[in-house]
């Protein structure tokens, strides 16, 4: 599985370079590491960041408190969920390009600046990334079976606007008023 891994990633750095995108470049990005996350996450895969680039400090005053954040990372570690690998080749490089674009300086999040990134590699590279992934469609493409277990879930929240149908086992505070659905922005409600 690790060898699959680092074969899709050795081709997604190929396919990024053809359209002028360099993830080799550590003066810029940083070093990068892959690997197949150890537990199995309900999540595609993450990337975590380490050792902050001190020049790119940016700091918020909010009240008496003070925010630091950083733009940009000299140590990023993917991980790849481990039932991500079971699906197709195309599905696994949509997920390694999305957590690439979160290397990139001013990335960290699915803000505006990573929308556009991926925005400019659907168009160039005909990929289909976005900031939330659809589990459901993902194993149909790939002609596998998928079984949501729904009885270990206490909450159910439905998108008004498109339907989509979120399972959580703990509920925040103020997560229907406070968020909008991932994939259309839509307002969330509660069914219980």
């Amino acid at each position: 599985m690790e060898e699959k891994l680092n074969k899709l990633y050795n081709d997604c750095i190929k396919e990024l370079e053809t359209i002028g995108i360099s993830i080799l470049n550590n003066e810029q990005i940083g070093n990068i590491d892959i690997r197949i996350a150890k537990r199995n996450n309900k999540r595609y895969g993450c990337c975590k960041h380490e050792n902050p680039d001190k020049s790119s400090a940016r700091i918020k005053r909010v009240g008496r408190t003070t925010y630091i954040s950083y733009e940009r990372f000299r140590e990023h570690h993917i991980e790849i969920s481990k039932w991500v690998m079971d699906l197709e080749d195309n599905i696994i490089k949509n997920t390694i390009i999305h957590e690439l674009i979160h290397c990139f300086p001013r990335c960290n999040n699915h803000g505006k600046l990573f929308k556009q990134y991926a925005e400019f590699i659907n168009k160039k590279l005909n990929y289909n990334i976005q900031t939330v992934g659809n589990k459901k469609e993902d194993y149909e493409k790939s002609n596998l079976e998928y079984v949501e277990n729904q009885n270990n879930y206490k909450y159910k929240i439905i998108c008004e606007k498109c339907g989509l149908i979120i399972y959580r086992q703990r509920l925040k505070k103020n997560l229907i008023k406070k968020y909008r659905c991932g994939k259309c922005g839509g307002k969330l409600k509660l069914n219980s």
